[in-house]
């Protein structure tokens, strides 16, 4: 009877023995698994950090996927977090990653960019009170046509500036209006949103007197 007590008592420390041994396997896997997982979300973090650094306009998730070899491709989800990770990393820095309409880019902070402005030689283009009229009124009231624009204005609208509205990418033709000779309909461009820092038009300034619009537009830097 006391050989059968110390056998089992043997054979209780032996089974206490081999689930330990067995948690300690099943510990390890798990954290090597998780120690895995952070260095490959840490090495996508870096790539899509550097592809951002030197991209020359703001890039979409999508965009950054497209730049991995096809092997190589990483999850879209994967792309989003490192993209939010990044994006809270430098918040108390003086550099930050900004979504605007076109995607993710990084650039100056507001409140520091006009002592970096004062490296740069070239003066932010000054723009007449018919353009900046002009370009209000296809903003908060598009889509219009250039008669829409002068019924309101109620003055005729320069054939310039609606080129240099075009030109700077600041406006489009978005559709054409079903009236004689279907004259083109305007409406402002993501370069436009992007410009001003903001993802949609919801994020501007509700419409008040020009002179608040000319502020914003002559008085924006955005050193990058």
């Amino acid at each position: 009877m006391d050989g059968e007590v110390i056998r089992l008592r043997q054979f209780g420390k032996f089974r206490k023995q081999i689930n330990k041994q067995i948690h300690e396997t099943i510990l390890s896997t798990t954290n090597d698994q998780v120690t895995e997982h952070i260095e490959v979300n840490e090495k996508i973090k870096r790539i899509v950090e550097a592809i951002l650094f030197v991209a020359k306009r703001p890039m979409t998730a999508k965009q950054l996927l497209d730049v991995f070899p096809e092997l190589e491709q990483p999850a879209l989800q994967d792309i989003q977090v490192a993209i939010e990770v990044i994006i809270e990393e430098y918040r108390s820095r003086p550099i930050e990653l900004k979504q605007v309409a076109s995607g993710y880019r990084f650039q100056i902070k507001t409140d520091l960019s006009r002592w970096v402005s004062r490296l740069f030689e070239e003066k932010p283009p000054k723009y007449s009170r018919a353009l900046l009229e002009t370009l209000a009124i296809i903003t908060y009231r598009q889509p219009v046509t250039r008669a829409d624009i002068e019924d309101i204005r109620g003055v005729s609208v320069s054939s310039s500036i609606i080129q240099t509205l075009l030109e700077r990418e600041w406006i489009r033709v978005v559709g054409h209006k079903e009236a004689p000779g279907r004259p083109g309909l305007y409406g402002t461009t993501k370069q436009f949103l992007d410009y001003f820092n903001v993802t949609s038009l919801s994020e501007l300034p509700a419409l008040g007197d020009i002179k608040h619009l000319e502020e914003l537009v002559e008085n924006k830097q955005q050193p990058t």
